[in-house]
Order: C-alpha cells, then structure tokens, then sequence
C-alpha cells in the first residue's frame, strides 16, 4: 500500500515542477508583479495538491464526508488536466534526450537545440501546456459545481399501433441512475424531484442505481423520495450498484442485509420495486403489462440477476409491454431476440460517460465505443429502447455536455 501511494505521489511531484516550469516560461514576459502573482497561485495550488494526497493516504476517500470528498475530487482533475498539459513538454525532453544520445553515439549534429531557436520552442510549448491545461480545468470544474445539476428534461414520443385506445396519450416520465451516495446534500434531489412532479406524469419509472454501494447512503432522502407520486404508480428496479457487488463485506450475511434494507427503502417511500415480475396498468378497462427484472449485465464485469423468462411469464393477453432493464445491452442481447413482443424498454446505466457532445442532430460521447445503445431512443422493427442519461453521477463528480436526464415519454397509436 504504501510502495503504492509513494508511486503515486512521486508521479504527481514530477507533474508539478513539469508544470511550474510551463509556468515560469509562460510568465518570464509579464510585469514582475503579475508574475509573482502568478507563480505564487502555481505554488500555492501545488502545496493543496500535495496536502490532499497527504490526507488520502490516512483517510481513503470512501470514509470522508462528502464535501471533503468533493474537494479532493476537484484537485485531482486538477492534476489530471496538468498532466494533460506537460504531457507536450515532457515529449518534448523525450525527443530532445533521443537527439542528444544519438548525436553523442554517432558524433554528429550540433548544439542548436539549446540556442535561442530552442528557447523559443520552449516558450511555444509552454503556451500549448498552458492553454491545454487551463481550459480542460475551467471546463470540467464547471462539471462539478454547475453541470451536474443542470437538469434537462428531454421529451420522447413512442407510437405503436398496437397500444390500447386507453394509453394513447399516457405520460411516463422516467429517471434513473440517482446514485444518492454522490450527493452533499438533499438540495439538488429536491429541485430535480421538483421538475419530475411539474410533468404531471401518469406514471413515474427509476430504472435502477438508486444508490453507489450501500442501502445507508439513502438515510437523509427518504422524505424526498416519497414526494414522488403519480396516479398510475411509482415504479422501480434494481441496478448493478444497488446489490452492494462493489463493498467488501465482512460476512454475505451483511451484504443480503444491505440489499434488504434498500428495498424496504424503496418499499417505505411508495415505490413499487419490481423483481423479475411484472404488473398490470390498467386505464379505462384497458391494459398494458409492465415487466420489471433484476440487472441484467451485458457485459462480463457485470452480474446477471434479471430472470426476463419468470417476469414475461403471463403477458401473452396484453396487446402491448414495457420493460425496465437497468443496463442497455440487454435489449440487443437478449430482448430483442427472445421477446419480440416487448413494445418499449427503458433502461440507464451508461451516464452517457457524464461527459460528450450533444448538438441538434448530433451526438458523442466516449460511452458509445462500450455501448451501441447509450443515450437517448432506439428502435428497431416494431421495438423502442429508451436509455436515460441518468440524474445523478458516479466517479467524476460532476457532468460536461451530457447533462443530467428526467425523460418524458408519450405513449401513441399513431
């Protein structure tokens, strides 16, 4: 552990006088007291970096309070956008070490490189180091301190000719991957669960990651969960975070606690937690099913709980079905192949990444290299998937270009 961590910090240091050099080339031209200013902001940045990662090694990230967590989040994307910057400079020394060997091997060339035409060079890639590190720095702080709770509501309309005269016109609204554990406070829950219930939804869906790994993280939102209400029901189901796959737990006793304690939360706050199973909606005599499974991993790092045979099973009478399926993939793999009379699947899980491009008519984002379903409506044939972005975050605390998703969908015969 601690070869690790020093491994680490050594790796930080050398990041850091890489980039107090860019900064003492980038400012040899201001006035002396900007630059003093200057450096001693780089300095100063330096010694906070250092004194967090300090900390980290007595108190590992998971067992600090959210804020402290919080900071030391933004100070790493800081040194992740310094390393993004030197990474010019020390190509640079690479290169130049290169040349230097081969002309002391071979005995040819000359010393040009370290003349003014070098120091020029140096002062150009100085700019380069600078400007890539500040604006990435500008950009996904904002991610953290505004991007993450800029809700976007994206509204959707789903027509099927097989949908009962009834449901034509019926509003889902769906939300999914909250990941409570991220949040410092209940404020933004508030204000996100304020424009859910604006919708006037007949139905509200959570598809699954109601928490980061453990059912605790849920203690102070509880009365915020149980705002949300709508007149044909609150449904939800489960995600790959929720089972607590990601916690060492002492015993597997605890761990069935865990998972235990998360559905009763669900169960106290008015949602209906849909396991392998499914439910009918019923308006004006008319039906439709809703089928909810357990996660159903499409990839090999993720666990296969959902059973779609045992909740399909007595759905042939309903002319038309909605699925919650937490992770995407499943409805290539499975969903697509098998139940060709599953109308609508709704699923989450991908965060869009958190970070992408999302411009009228185009989109981009990372995720889409891991996920051919990642954001937004799919169809195929005569079946839709619907994959919501997410409302809350995980990893990277904050969101840039792919913000935070409350979807709207509208059921229609035509």
């Amino acid at each position: 552990m601690f070869l690790r961590f020093l491994i680490f910090f050594v790796i930080i240091v050398v990041i850091e006088i890489y980039f107090l050099q860019a900064v003492k080339t980038f400012s040899r031209d201001f006035t002396p007291r900007n630059r003093n200013i200057f450096m001693y902001t780089a300095y100063t940045l330096f010694a906070i970096n250092f004194l967090f990662g300090l900390v980290g090694m007595f108190y590992p990230p998971p067992e600090w309070h959210g804020f402290f967590r919080f900071i030391s989040s933004m100070f790493l994307v800081l040194v992740v956008c310094k390393l993004f910057g030197v990474s010019f400079l020390i190509i640079d020394d690479v290169i130049r070490i290169f040349r230097w060997i081969f002309k002391v091997v071979f005995k040819i060339g000359t010393t040009a490189d370290m003349t003014g035409s070098g120091i020029s060079r140096i002062k150009f890639i100085s700019q380069i180091a600078m400007t890539f590190t500040i604006i990435p720095a500008i950009s996904f702080l904002y991610g953290m301190v505004r991007g993450a709770y800029k809700y976007r509501v994206h509204n959707v309309k789903v027509t099927a000719p097989n949908l009962p005269e009834a449901f034509n016109g019926f509003k889902i609204v769906q939300i999914s991957d909250m990941h409570t554990g991220s949040f410092m406070s209940t404020s933004p829950i508030q204000k996100a669960f304020g424009i859910v219930m604006e919708q006037k939804a007949d139905m509200i869906l959570f598809t699954g990651d109601l928490v980061n790994n453990v059912s605790t993280e849920t203690k102070d939102f509880l009365e915020e969960y149980k705002k949300l209400k709508a007149p044909y029901g609150v449904f939800s189901v489960l995600g790959n975070h929720d089972y607590g796959d990601y916690v060492t737990w002492p015993t597997s006793q605890e761990k069935k606690e865990n998972l235990a304690a998360l559905k009763k939360v669900q169960a106290d706050s008015g949602w209906r937690l849909l396991l392998n199973e499914h439910v009918a909606i019923e308006k004006d005599g008319e039906k439709i099913a809703l089928l909810g499974i357990e996660n159903w991993g499409g990839g090999k790092y993720f666990h296969r709980y959902g059973k779609m045979d045992l909740a399909h099973k007595g759905t042939e009478e309903y002319k038309f079905k909605i699925l919650m399926s937490h992770d995407p993939s499943h409805w290539d793999k499975q969903v697509r192949t098998e139940y060709p009379d599953v109308d609508l699947t709704l699923s989450g899980h991908t965060h869009g990444m958190q970070f992408g491009i999302e411009i009228p008519g185009f989109k981009w984002s990372p995720v889409q290299y891991l996920y051919k379903q990642w954001a937004g409506l799919y169809k195929q044939d005569n079946q839709y998937l619907y994959v919501n972005r997410g409302l809350g975050f995980l990893g990277y605390p904050g969101r840039l270009g792919i913000w935070p998703e409350i979807t709207v969908i509208e059921l229609s015969r035509v």
